[in-house]
């Protein structure tokens, strides 16, 4: 989304050139194909484990950083490898991100269209929310120390808050939904300064 947006803000007359059927595909199998090598290495790494502290993970999901934390074995060079592995599936795709819209910030501070400007950066704001809750939370799951790893209060951010906050963040930036928040929240303040005379 933030590379379609940089094209489309930055580069609107080659926008059917960079985003052709062809580059997408590309990028989609680079995404798809890197994630899976990482997800069944550790897989097949964390399977033969021993443990021998507890074998319960307390919550509804199982992680391998939970599952390393509970094992008894020396893991220190599978840690160095998942690392190198999360800086790949992490720390990149964010840097691209996040380089993205400070291209498209640039753009739009140089336009002097104001409403041009605004239109643009609300574009950008919700979908930047969105990434900031995903990646921080994957980033302290993921490239934290095992020990250091709350299963709960990771994958709930992880998976659950993301996917919760999407249809709040980018139904703001319809106007009906937005006019309906105006009427009800001026009814509230009504009902504050009615309340407020009668006591």
């Amino acid at each position: 989304m933030s590379y379609d947006r940089y094209v489309a803000i930055c580069k609107p007359l080659q926008y059917p050139i960079l985003l052709r059927k062809s580059i997408l595909h590309m990028m989609s199998v680079a995404a798809w194909f890197w994630s899976t090598v990482q997800a069944l290495t550790c897989s097949l790494y964390v399977l033969p484990l021993p443990y021998c502290r507890s074998n319960v993970i307390k919550h509804y999901m199982c992680v391998y950083p939970a599952l390393i934390q509970l094992s008894c074995s020396n893991n220190s060079g599978f840690k160095k490898a998942t690392h190198i592995g999360n800086f790949l599936v992490l720390l990149i795709p964010i840097s691209v991100i996040f380089s993205s819209y400070i291209a498209i910030l640039i753009q739009v501070l140089r336009v002097q269209s104001s409403e041009r400007s605004h239109k643009a950066l609300t574009t950008c704001l919700s979908h930047l929310c969105v990434v900031g809750f995903f990646y921080g939370a994957a980033i302290s799951t993921y490239m934290t120390s095992a020990s250091s790893y709350s299963a709960m209060i990771n994958t709930v951010f992880t998976t659950i808050v993301p996917a919760a906050m999407n249809p709040f963040i980018y139904s703001l930036r319809n106007q009906d939904v937005l006019s309906a928040l105006k009427k009800l929240f001026g009814k509230c303040k009504q009902c504050k300064g009615w309340s407020t005379k009668i006591n």
